[in-house]
């Protein structure tokens, strides 16, 4: 098989979750494992990160990864899922995994396929653990799919485990509460392993300090040690001022992805670097401030808060859960514009009528649909927003909402499209 057939093999012949939803997900790590044992477990000879959490698990990442970039280590990094080309997925030092591995993998790991029926995300991480062994990597940032305790990456037993929040999504999947939820991602949580917490909430906070107590693992919270005073934007920059604990001085930090939610992953990210620095690794104040500045062109990093137009402004946003769309409103709100137009496209298994109650009803409204099963349709969709008093067109697909919003703005509109990675990853520019 050539490149694209290998790719339409494992899209079409593999239980996909952007494809089918739920019946994707294996509720154990056994196929990972019998994988990864067929390829002499690569995972067991690299160093390695994970990533966990509802929202901002993917910004971490990507800036974790530049920080080890710059301080010169050979890094992996896997994250999922991919906006434009599967390879996004598996990266060292910022370039893609090479179509001929993506082939060479996928022939030699064909008999297993065959005997083990394993899902297309099973796959994948097996592929990305085997890789990052070959390429012999310092260190990986290993994120995680869905959820933490049943997630094919929970293979690994890494330096540091990261679990950046907790909010309200794939329900059908993880639990239909925050507790349950929580419980999910300390999964991740490993004998001995230090942890870090971007934040808690009152419901979640037990259960974390009992899981890290219970497996010996040194916990921190990154919102209780440091906090963002102030910030502002200037030249598409966040610049933050973050106060640390029991310090008297602040630091100012530059980074190039430019959405306010940003905030709460730098905490993260400075946390994590704090236990780094501290288990040997080489990353001093200079290197961090330098790699913030420039992740995007580092890992690839895009659909946070991604402007790609302006006048109007045009800005594409991955947010598709309630926690996600609150904070996006947020940075409506605080971003100057006259106009609003909003461009939504949502999965079916989301909590679309709780993510539709929270949009302002004085916006221009392009609705549309991304190109998989599972994307909800464009008028069921319309007809939804209709209760909430949200009103405007549905179109067939991404690219046509945005040609007629851009028609029918004003060189200050601001111009949204969010709700899907799905749809935000169909978008040209």
């Amino acid at each position: 098989m050539n490149y694209q057939q290998t790719l339409n093999y494992l899209f079409t012949k593999l239980p996909l979750y952007s494809r089918i939803g739920a019946a994707a997900y294996k509720e154990d790590l056994d196929n990972t494992t019998r994988l990864c044992e067929f390829l002499d477990n690569p995972h067991n000879k690299f160093k390695s990160i994970h990533v966990a959490g509802t929202n901002g698990k993917g910004s971490v990442s990507h800036m974790l990864a530049a920080i080890f970039q710059t301080a010169g280590y050979k890094t992996g990094l896997y994250t999922s899922p991919h906006l434009k080309d599967f390879r996004e997925r598996i990266k060292v030092d910022g370039e893609m995994i090479s179509e001929n591995f993506v082939i060479d993998f996928t022939e030699k790991i064909k008999p297993l396929i065959i005997e083990l029926e394993p899902s297309f995300f099973e796959i994948t991480v097996a592929m990305a653990f085997d890789y990052f062994e070959k390429e012999k990597v310092d260190i990986a940032i290993i994120e995680t799919g869905l959820g933490g305790r049943l997630d094919s990456t929970n293979i690994i037993t890494p330096g540091l485990s990261v679990i950046t929040n907790i909010g309200m999504d794939h329900m059908n999947l993880l639990g239909d509460s925050l507790e349950k939820i929580a419980f999910e991602k300390a999964g991740i949580i490993k004998q001995g392993v230090p942890v870090v917490i971007g934040e808690v909430l009152t419901a979640t906070a037990p259960l974390f300090e009992k899981t890290a107590k219970e497996k010996n693992a040194p916990l921190a919270i990154a919102s209780k040690k440091r906090q963002a005073v102030d910030w502002k934007w200037e030249k598409h920059e966040l610049i933050v001022e973050v106060a640390e604990d029991h310090t008297t001085d602040h630091k100012i930090y530059h980074l190039d992805l430019p959405g306010i939610y940003q905030k709460k992953n730098l905490l993260t990210v400075l946390e994590c670097c704090f236990q780094l620095k501290a288990a040997g690794w080489n990353l001093d104040d200079a290197t961090i401030h330098k790699a913030l500045k420039q992740v995007k062109k580092l890992t690839g990093l895009h659909g946070r808060w991604d402007i790609i137009h302006q006048f109007p402004t045009i800005v594409l946003d991955v947010a598709h859960n309630e926690d996600g769309i609150k904070q996006l409103i947020e940075q409506i709100e605080l971003t100057d514009h006259h106009e609003l137009h909003i461009i939504p496209g949502f999965v079916k298994d989301k909590e679309i009528e709780k993510i539709l109650a929270l949009l302002p009803d004085t916006a221009h409204y392009y609705f549309t649909q991304a190109n998989i099963p599972r994307a909800l349709d464009a008028e069921s969709l319309r007809e939804m927003a209709a209760k909430h008093h949200l009103k405007g067109k549905n179109y067939k697909d991404v690219n046509t909402a945005i040609s007629d919003a851009k028609t029918k703005a004003a060189k200050n509109d601001l111009i949204v499209v969010c709700g899907s990675v799905f749809l935000v990853g169909e978008v040209l520019f």
